[in-house]
């Protein structure tokens, strides 16, 4: 499927997967500043499967790295599975500035595409089985949608279970 043109779509999200020819879908819509999680804000806003509308965590891993991990938005990362997958042995959130500082996104418009520096990805294994999967495309309100092997081809990411139920 082409891009939907969009007046404000020129992230840095949607510049990678163009420049990679992948084939994606945006999906803009209005942005509740007093949502509390924005990944289901966006599940909920576009009428999508919250198994298909995954979040993009930026980790520190402590070697003294970062990495990212893209999950469920209706479940949790599995901090512990997201560190082994990504060549550590423990990983906690990263620290807002640090987010920021890495990819050039604000939390809650964090994508794992086109952010300011390549990180290892690590993508649930969940994610395999859907032939279309929503992630953020750079900016709060925005999401794009994507086949989840194209995901995992521009990122460079691994497919690891790092997801676990929420609650």
């Amino acid at each position: 499927m082409a891009a939907k043109k969009h007046r404000s779509s020129a992230t840095p999200a949607v510049h990678a997967l163009t420049e990679a020819g992948v084939p994606f879908e945006e999906l803009p819509y209005e942005h509740d500043p007093a949502a509390r999680s924005y990944g289901d804000e966006a599940a909920e806003a576009l009428g999508l499967d919250p198994a298909s509308v995954f979040k993009t965590l930026v980790v520190s891993l402590d070697h003294g790295g970062h990495g990212v991990c893209v999950v469920p938005v209706a479940a949790r990362a599995d901090l512990k599975a997201a560190a082994a997958a990504l060549g550590a042995k423990k990983a906690q959130l990263a620290d807002p500035a640090d987010v920021h500082r890495l990819t050039g996104y604000v939390l809650g418009g964090v994508s794992p595409l086109g952010q300011r520096t390549t990180l290892p990805t690590v993508v649930d294994e969940s994610a395999s089985g859907l032939e279309r999967m929503y992630v953020s495309g750079g900016r709060r309100g925005f999401d794009v949608g994507l086949a989840p092997q194209d995901l995992v081809r521009v990122t460079g990411a691994v497919l690891a279970p790092v997801a676990r139920a929420a609650g």
